[in-house]
């Protein structure tokens, strides 16, 4: 499998292609400020988070692993939330670390809020030259080895939300920025591109009773040139302390499929400090050579405007 990853990873930079590199997480449920950033400002809190993912662990050096940090508050005029994200993704030689600024405007409509948000800033692809062996000798790649270079990206969302339920969309990647460019002897040139994803997500909060709240949801993953993806999840909140989640999740890609399985818990482990953990367990033969995926979310929450009347947020 390591090989594999190598294979594909050269395959990317060695010939004209579209890359799918959006980052996967299992809990975006509670940190959505990193697909749409219209989100931003709209839990009406400062609010910090830390996810941590190991992916496909028990494969070696080579399987993926994602960190990202995010910071977002509403401003004393409520009509805007400014936030940040970084991010660093590695899988095998190749590592993909980035810093975006968001900025979202809210105005109230019908009995909700909607949202507009943009995110602006850099990433760079770097590739660790020495850790990839070659199959041929005079490959052009071996003999130029693409500089790694800060590249600018934006993304754009919108999000529309009430006390019980929201939906929203969000494009990444919009400038659609190269990386890896040889410049090859017959005067062409191979690069990869990193692909536009399209982001749509919807959900909705059920009170069943004073102690309990039932939450369902979706998203939807779209990238050209490759299959729709979908996340299908419920979680129910006991004694607002306890959220308990189960996610379906399809993940296909023109090589293979990795539909799987997702479980999820969440502690507000006091009014400020919230910690959450998922497992991915895979439905193909990735089961066989994988022991699952794990997740670890640390979040904190700091009311900066005390005259500001909260309601309960499930999202």
């Amino acid at each position: 499998m390591k090989k594999s990853l190598i294979i594909l990873g050269l395959f990317l930079v060695t010939i004209s292609a579209i890359a799918q590199r959006d980052a996967l997480y299992s809990q975006f449920m509670f940190n959505r400020l990193v697909i749409n950033p219209a989100y931003t400002g709209s839990r009406d809190v400062f609010t910090m988070t830390l996810l941590n993912r190991y992916q496909w662990v028990g494969l070696g050096q080579g399987a993926p692993r994602t960190l990202t940090f995010s910071a977002q508050t509403p401003l004393r005029n409520e009509n805007i939330g400014v936030g940040l994200y970084a991010y660093a993704d590695q899988t095998g030689p190749f590592t993909d670390v980035g810093f975006m600024a968001n900025y979202a405007y809210r105005v109230r409509l019908f009995n909700g809020q909607l949202s507009l948000g943009v995110q602006a800033g850099f990433n760079q692809v770097n590739i660790d030259w020495d850790a990839i062996e070659m199959r041929d000798g005079d490959d052009p790649v071996a003999f130029t080895k693409p500089e790694n270079k800060l590249q600018p990206d934006a993304n754009f969302g919108i999000y529309y939300y009430t006390k019980s339920y929201y939906v929203g969309i969000s494009s990444k990647q919009l400038f659609e920025s190269q990386y890896g460019k040889v410049e090859l002897d017959n005067g062409t040139s191979a690069y990869a591109t990193l692909a536009r994803h399209f982001y749509g997500i919807a959900g909705m909060a059920l009170p069943l009773g004073d102690k309990v709240v039932l939450r369902p949801g979706m998203m939807l993953r779209y990238t050209e040139n490759a299959p729709l993806n979908m996340d299908l999840n419920v979680s129910v909140l006991l004694n607002k302390l306890l959220w308990l989640g189960v996610s379906y999740r399809t993940n296909r890609n023109a090589i293979t499929s990795k539909n799987a399985v997702v479980f999820m818990v969440e502690l507000n482990l006091t009014e400020n400090w919230r910690l959450g953990y998922s497992y991915d367990t895979y439905l193909t033969e990735m089961q066989t050579y994988s022991q699952g995926s794990h997740e670890i979310m640390i979040s904190y929450d700091l009311n900066l405007f005390k005259p500001r009347m909260l309601t309960p947020r499930y999202f």
